[in-house]
């Protein structure tokens, strides 16, 4: 290049990223915090997240921490990992699991990751090819949608029912697949609904998928976080229909979500994945990308084997009376509606009557104008596939849920239609 003279350079971005990334959570709840007015001396209230670690309500047990100080000072989880993950959390996690289960998962059976959110991204890589299609539930979690773009793999949308507790519609899963379907995905317990899914309803999901000759994607990184009428049940305890891959991780249950510790783990008696090259697909998938931390892999046995039932009661307690309140103080709030109570994780969706209210254009422009005025971060349901919808979480200290719903009232009285 002479004299200010261009040059046509061989590089650029590659814009497909740029899309996948425009439609995670993460990138929309940024773009809603990008409106907070720093003149407004409140504190910003987090109604859009799915992390309370930072209230002390929400602190991980001691045990945990303690497992993590032995296993760094041991010395023994200094080196790298084995492409799969540590043998004895392997064992742990797998041994763990296996209590609601049918049968007996094997360390085989178990393939760590980093957080859950690599299990999404691997599971996603490992079935991707030309042609083919992934179920995707609506509304569900956007880092499905973001991955099978990245990697091409066309997904398509069957609905949640919020009539019906947000079961998934399974004649319009029938419906949407094909030749060339590899699998459909479920969130239980539910992210973005809050729903649970019962024994029979998730028996109908794997029939509905062995009948497609397809196999379900169970994500249940809010296991066991259930405190409504309906018992969790793991989808892999119908591994014997059809074949379960389980994402899960102790981001949820243990509080610890920037731990990154996660697993993918195939429920399969019959051995299907492996006939079918899916198993050897996660490990060559694992043997070119990051594992998790060592010493975190290390602290695994210990924090499964010797948290007590007293620190997940006391999550649960919590999360039943915040969820309560969050459910009772929408109702005051003329322009959303909950089609149905929570039962578990962290979430509730709720309907936007936009009839109701003024200079408010739709979902999104609600989130924006809430958190200008406000200091109040919500998510807009498009986020979740469903416009004109909200994501409200409750894991958030009382004190704080409270004065957070108290203030999207008064941005609902502010903007309300003049009868």
């Amino acid at each position: 290049m002479e004299n200010g003279g261009r040059k046509r350079w061989g590089f650029r971005g590659n814009e497909e990223l740029d899309k996948a990334a425009s439609i995670t959570i993460r990138g929309v709840l940024n773009k809603v915090m990008s409106n907070l007015n720093p003149q407004d001396h409140r504190p910003v209230i987090p109604l859009g997240h799915g992390d309370p670690s930072a209230f002390s309500c929400f602190r991980t047990t001691p045990v945990a921490e303690d497992a993590i100080v032995d296993a760094l000072r041991s010395r023994k989880f200094n080196s790298y990992a084995p492409t799969v993950g540590i043998l004895p959390a392997r064992r742990a996690i797998a041994e763990h699991l296996s209590h609601d289960l049918p049968y007996k998962l094997s360390p085989d059976d178990i393939f760590l990751t980093i957080g859950c959110a690599q299990a999404i991204e691997l599971i996603i890589k490992v079935l991707a090819r030309p042609g083919a299609n992934i179920l995707l539930p609506r509304p569900g979690y956007a880092f499905y949608e973001a991955h099978a773009a990245a990697n091409h793999l066309e997904f398509r949308h069957f609905d949640l029912l919020p009539e019906k507790g947000w079961e998934v519609d399974l004649e319009g899963v029938k419906a949407l697949a094909d030749e060339n379907t590899v699998a459909m995905v479920i969130i239980n317990p539910g992210n973005p609904c809050g729903n649970i899914f019962t024994h029979e309803h998730l028996k109908k999901v794997a029939e509905t998928a062995r009948m497609l000759g397809i196999l379900v994607i169970s994500d249940e990184v809010y296991a066991h976080l259930a405190f409504g009428g309906n018992p969790y049940v793991p989808m892999g305890a119908f591994g014997s229909i059809t074949p379960v891959i389980t994402l899960g991780s102790i981001s949820k249950r243990w509080i610890v979500p920037g731990w990154r510790l996660g697993w993918l783990v195939t429920n399969d008696p019959n051995g299907i994945l492996h006939k079918s090259g899916v198993v050897e697909s996660i490990v060559s998938s694992l043997n070119i990308s990051s594992d998790p931390a060592t010493f975190i892999q290390g602290a695994v046995p210990h924090i499964i084997e010797k948290t007590t039932d007293d620190f997940y009661s006391k999550i649960i307690s919590i999360l039943r009376e915040t969820a309560d309140t969050c459910f009772d103080r929408i109702e005051d709030i003329p322009c959303l509606t909950c089609p149905h109570k929570p039962e578990g994780s962290m979430f509730v969706m709720v309907k936007l009557n936009l009839s109701l209210l003024e200079d408010i254009a739709d979902d999104k422009d609600f989130c924006t104008k809430l958190s200008k005025e406000e200091s109040v971060i919500v998510l807009p349901g498009f986020a979740v596939g469903m416009k004109n919808w909200l994501r409200i979480t409750f894991a958030i200290e009382p004190p704080s849920l409270e004065d957070g719903l108290g203030r999207i009232k008064a941005f609902y009285q502010r903007h309300a239609k003049k009868q």
